[in-house]
């Protein structure tokens, strides 16, 4: 077959796969899961039996409703309501009968003797699973139980005290399995059968997970609520994200050339691929996930721009465009491979063991890295040797890189530390200022703090639209102009729901005045309940506990990766630098700080540690061949940092303009969640340029002058 006729069907082949996701991409955007934020839920209310439970009960029992809401989905929320009540929202849910039905009442779970002695209860459960077992082609569906250390030891001398005797396992005070002991059960493990199906396996061991709640509760009422946001955030947010692609696209091409149709190509094939993903792995896309999409999208075009640079150079060092194609992508393959593998690392860490928002943004980063690798070193590649084969050769369709000019970026490292600790010692400063002043070092929004939740009951069925021009506003002006009320209808009745932060007697009194001479509505029609924040402390630990787990196994990977300590306490520094830079502003402009702001956070993490990365890799490089022995330390990280310097400045420049058009066209809530996204970008681009290197240096430097001291102090001995 002739070449060029084999390129021609190979780039035909390649523009119909683009088509074809694209379009099923497009036919399976109404498929796609979204959040409470975008698109509502079912909302259903509990009250506690007991008048007066604990303040610390309830907080056990909703962190418990918690882990058992997000077996439906990972964005669920539970928070107090009141004294005794507890309101989970369960997002794209729209059968609240179906929900309560299979939410059922919370179960309680007990193992008891022949003589009705409790042995354990579900708080010795430390996690419960749908399995099935096949034995004789019989199959037969368990639930399958593992202890907590506690939980082990009773187990183990239950089953040791009632061997050949029945042990009775209770759920909601009916007798599910009462399997007889045949022997002691040692290592905290056993299984409940027979099951009638996995159906209903499934459907107890999610409610087991939660354990014996602390109080019991009763359904108070259940309603569909539409979505905080609304269909104008979502068009919005669609429309940002074409505008910011198309010009990611523009930018490609300007500056790429050929190579930039080929990412471009790529790009949108990556973006049906992922929706097409989104749909098939049934993740719940919110505003995080939106974050974790833009923050692949970000890579996706940076493994591009690292295989362009890298072939730029190669014809600038006079190889034909066939072997520059190649060697561009075998010598970005390192730089690639150990960015994403790196924040893949994260999204990992922080799906397993973070909740909520956070398992949301890690699901659409992981999905949106693994993509991102496909499509750039295999769909890319493929279009550049079809254009190559259709008789592409000229270099100037590629660009050619002339020699770096080299900055010398160690000298003026002094100046960028103390540009950045300057910053950050500020933020600390406006953190203390806000704490003296607010009584908190943030803007805690009603995520973190909770606040007040008015419904009114008006006489029609008002629009969201109306909500936002005539009702909000009045809010806004009974709370002294505070921006941070949500407001979300009550499906199938005129009701409304509107939360802000909490309001004292006064400022109900003047709210109430506002909306009956407004509205000419009654008094009665007008609820008003405190809440607490949707982000539970123990959601807060969780999400730091996996930021934290996160870094620390980044950290190993690049140590190992990179066989030098230093290379990935440089990275993590540099990694802490753009988190507290952000902080820095939220501290300073008092942006709201709610449970975006853990995915906000998360998003700039793995920027940063992509962008630095880069950067060490042409580090390692020069050092494998032997410029440090050559020209000195201070010269083989000066070039690395002047030869990755137009991909630092090219991926923050096409990240950046993707979250500005959300920033320019998103409705405020997406307004608030971009301005500190764009903030990390160019935080991140400054670290990674001027701190992570430089930092790189010093401590090899600092570990030198030590081995020479320990040297010097034991020729003296």
């Amino acid at each position: 077959m002739n070449k060029k006729f084999k390129a021609t069907l190979q780039l035909l082949g390649v523009l119909i796969l683009t088509a074809a996701f694209c379009v099923l991409g497009y036919m399976n955007a109404n498929n796609i899961k979204l959040g409470l934020d975008l698109n509502g839920g079912v909302s259903i209310t509990y009250q506690t039996v007991d008048e007066n439970p604990t303040a610390e009960q309830m907080s056990d029992t909703v962190y418990k409703l918690q882990m058992k809401a997000q077996s439906y989905s990972d964005e669920a929320q539970v928070y107090k309501e009141g004294d005794n009540r507890i309101n989970i929202d369960i997002p794209g849910a729209t059968d609240a009968n179906a929900i309560l039905e299979e939410l059922g009442e919370p179960g309680t779970l007990e193992f008891a003797d022949e003589n009705g002695n409790v042995l354990l209860t579900g708080d010795d459960v430390k996690t419960a699973s749908a399995g099935m077992t096949n034995q004789n082609n019989n199959k037969e569906y368990v639930i399958e139980l593992v202890f907590n250390e506690a939980g082990a030891k009773k187990f183990e001398e239950a089953t040791k005290n009632n061997v050949g005797k029945r042990i009775y396992i209770i759920y909601n005070n009916e007798v599910i399995s009462s399997p007889n002991v045949k022997e002691a059960i040692s290592g905290g493990q056993a299984s409940i059968s027979p099951i009638e199906s996995y159906d209903e396996a499934n459907k107890i061991a999610s409610t087991i997970r939660i354990g014996a709640l602390p109080v019991k509760l009763t359904e108070l009422r259940s309603n569909v609520i539409g979505a905080t946001l609304g269909v104008e955030a979502i068009a919005s947010s669609l429309k940002a994200a074409a505008i910011g692609i198309a010009l990611v696209i523009l930018f490609m091409l300007l500056v790429y050339r050929l190579p930039g149709l080929a990412s471009s190509i790529a790009l949108v094939l990556y973006v049906g691929l992922e929706m097409v993903l989104l749909q098939a792995f049934e993740v719940t896309l919110t505003l995080p996930g939106i974050a974790g999409v833009i923050l692949s999208i970000g890579m996706a075009v940076d493994a591009n721009v690292i295989i362009f640079t890298r072939i730029k150079e190669e014809l600038g060092q006079g190889n034909s465009v066939e072997k520059s194609i190649k060697a561009g992508f075998e010598k970005a393959l390192s730089a690639i491979l150990d960015g994403n593998i790196t924040t893949l690392i994260a999204a990992a860490v922080l799906y397993l063991r973070g909740s909520g928002t956070v398992k949301s943004f890690a699901s659409t980063l992981a999905i949106g890295i693994v993509v991102s690798l496909i499509t750039a070193l295999f769909v890319t590649r493929a279009l550049l040797n079809a254009f190559l084969a259709m008789g592409a050769e000229n270099p100037a369709l590629y660009g050619i890189k002339k020699d770096t000019k080299i900055i010398d970026f160690i000298k003026f490292r002094k100046i960028a530390y103390l540009v950045s600790a300057v910053v950050i010692v500020a933020g600390f400063a406006m953190l203390g200022m806000n704490k003296k002043n607010t009584g908190y070092i943030f803007n805690y929004d009603l995520d973190f703090k909770g606040g007040s939740s008015t419904t009114i009951t008006f006489d029609k069925d008002l629009s969201m639209e109306e909500v936002d021009q005539q009702v909000i506003p009045l809010f806004r002006e009974a709370t002294g102009g505070d921006a941070s009320a949500q407001a979300a209808k009550v499906a199938g009745t005129n009701e409304v729901i509107i939360k802000t932060r909490t309001m004292s007697t006064e400022e109900r009194a003047k709210l109430y005045n506002s909306i009956q001479e407004k509205f000419s509505i009654s008094e009665d029609k007008i609820v008003t309940e405190n809440i607490s924040g949707a982000v539970s402390k123990e959601m807060k630990t969780d999400a730091v506990w996996a930021l934290t787990i996160a870094i620390f196994c980044m950290l190993i990977y690049i140590w190992v990766r990179f066989r030098d300590i230093k290379f990935a306490s440089s990275s993590v520094l540099a990694l802490a630098h753009d988190v507290l830079v952000t902080v820095t502003f939220y501290a300073a402009f008092r942006w709201a700080v709610g449970s975006n702001f853990i995915a906000c956070i998360l998003t700039i993490v793995g920027y940063s540690i992509n962008a630095t990365i880069v950067v060490f890799d042409r580090i390692r490089e020069n050092i494998q061949k032997g410029e440090v022995k050559k020209k000195g330390l201070d010269f083989a990280v000066n070039e690395a940092i002047s030869n990755t310097l137009t991909r630092s400045i090219n991926t923050s420049i096409t990240t950046f303009i993707t979250v500005f058009c959300l920033f320019l066209f998103g409705v405020s809530s997406i307004r608030d969640f971009s301005m500190p996204l764009m903030v990390g970008i160019v935080s991140g681009a400054w670290s990674s340029v001027c701190i992570a290197g430089p930092l790189w240096y010093d401590f090899v430097n600092m570990s030198k002058k030590r081995k020479e001291k320990l040297s010097a102090e034991k020729g003296k001995k």
